[in-house]
């Protein structure tokens, strides 16, 4: 078929082409479009809309080999890097997804020796608009390592951005002055009410009530500038509202809504999270139409779930690949990296969590030698959904990307049926979601919609039926 589909409804479908452009339509044109019988009102409709199927459309194919090509060629240099100056921490998080060490424990920071040799490696490899990301074990516990960082980056590149993935468990005038700067971001965790937060992570109420006081800090010395998120155990999910409420008591409205992940250490505790969970969709869309709800009624930002927001751009907007989970080609190891506590590079931070857990050691080599290219090369054959047979029959696969990691992690291998992965079943419902939202007729739909997508006005996105 010249064309991909899949069927949404009883009898509606998302028809696509190799450039991801795509349309609603119903059953019986995809039967007449399978069947090499379409009608000249199916030919005009599909003229109409850039879908020439002859060899007429020379112009086409060519804007797609050249947006194909321009996607085949690896990123350089380093934007993003994730370091981890230590693997202390002073919480014991359920489903923490690394092996962290004790706040007390010897051995488990940067050395000077890796210190000196991780800032040549940016000086050599970065970017001058490079993101530098610090995650540990609980980074502020080394606040010297990452000051040294920043006064680096600040001097090296031209537009460096820090972001510091912490518990907020701790304050200090020091961390305060650092969180201060306009260049710092701050990534924490806030898994909805209190109460949830307390079972989850921090395991006691004085525990819990310092942090809500530090997150109010936090927000206040970085206004703008502090991001939380959720991670979710679809045993003990909260109601849709009560979670927002949550986020709403500090001016927080883009959320990033994730699943306890089958990583790492996490899944002795979470064995149920190596596949995808039904109840977590049904949750997942729940949450959407309660921020749809409150963008109608509410002022002031938008509410907004940052995933979907990205992948129904994805689909609107090609080129949008500011996502390194969902690219196709997801080149690994050459635009991202991650440099761990002892030195060692990774692709990924699953990556690096499969390695601590001792299930397969995917580094590609060290700050103090370099990348192992051959290692590299091997890892991307399988990063690419163009080659996969069933990602080649879905409409949504110019918008998707594959994650190789994610099956090894849960599968043992990179190679498992698409529909069959956690991955595949995710993304699925939510590109389902997405299309559902872009057509849909309701006017506070289409103007949640119109916000996400920064329109100046609501405006309705999709296409009639055929």
């Amino acid at each position: 078929m010249p064309l991909r589909f899949r069927r949404v409804a009883d009898d509606t479908a998302i028809v696509a082409d190799e450039a991801g452009r795509f349309f609603r339509s119903n059953m019986s044109f995809v039967s007449r479009l399978a069947d090499g019988h379409l009608t000249p009102t199916d030919k005009a409709f599909l003229d109409s809309r850039g879908f020439l199927l002859g060899k007429e459309d020379q112009l086409n194919e060519t804007s797609f080999l050249y947006a194909l090509a321009q996607r085949l060629q690896p990123p350089k240099p380093l934007s993003y890097v994730i370091l981890i100056p230590t693997l202390r921490c002073d919480l014991s998080c359920a489903y923490c997804q690394v092996s962290r060490a004790a706040q007390t424990a010897k051995g488990y920071d940067w050395s000077e020796e890796t210190l000196q040799a991780v800032l040549q490696y940016l000086d050599e490899h970065g970017g001058e608009s490079i993101q530098i990301e610090f995650q540990g074990g609980e980074p502020s516990l080394r606040l010297d390592l990452l000051e040294r960082v920043v006064q680096f980056a600040r001097a090296r590149f031209s537009k460096p951005q820090f972001v510091v993935c912490t518990n907020l468990s701790s304050i200090d005038s020091a961390f305060a002055d650092f969180m201060a700067s306009e260049d710092v971001y701050i990534s924490t965790s806030l898994d909805g009410p209190s109460w949830l937060h307390e079972v989850q992570r921090t395991q006691n109420s004085d525990r819990t009530s310092r942090f809500f006081s530090n997150l109010s800090k936090a927000c206040d010395l970085a206004p703008g500038r502090v991001h939380a998120l959720p991670t979710l155990d679809v045993n003990r999910l909260p109601e849709p509202n009560e979670l927002l409420d949550a986020f709403d008591a500090f001016g927080l409205r883009s959320i990033y809504l994730r699943p306890v992940s089958y990583h790492g250490f996490a899944r002795k505790h979470h064995p149920t999270s190596v596949g995808y969970d039904p109840r977590w969709s049904n949750f997942y869309s729940s949450v959407i139409h309660a921020m749809i709800s409150r963008n109608t009624s509410n002022c002031g930002a938008a509410w907004e779930e940052f995933y979907l927001t990205h992948l129904i751009k994805r689909l609107l907007r090609p080129g949008e690949n500011s996502h390194a989970d969902i690219r196709s080609p997801n080149w690994l190891g050459y635009d991202h990296l991650v440099i761990d506590y002892d030195g060692v590079l990774y692709p990924t931070d699953e990556a690096r969590m499969l390695a601590r857990t001792g299930q397969v050691d995917l580094n590609l080599g060290n700050v103090q030698n370099g990348l192992d290219l051959g290692r590299r090369a091997q890892m991307q054959a399988a990063a690419f959904n163009a080659l996969d047979p069933w990602c080649s029959r879905c409409p949504y696969q110019s918008a998707c990307g594959r994650d190789p990691i994610d099956d090894l992690a849960r599968h043992g291998h990179v190679n498992p049926p698409r529909p069959r992965t956690a991955f595949c079943q995710r993304h699925t419902h939510l590109f389902d979601l997405a299309a559902s939202l872009i057509y849909s007729d309701c006017p506070d739909t289409q103007l949640s919609l119109s916000k996400w997508l920064e329109l100046p006005v609501p405006t309705k996105l999709g296409e009639q039926h055929l």
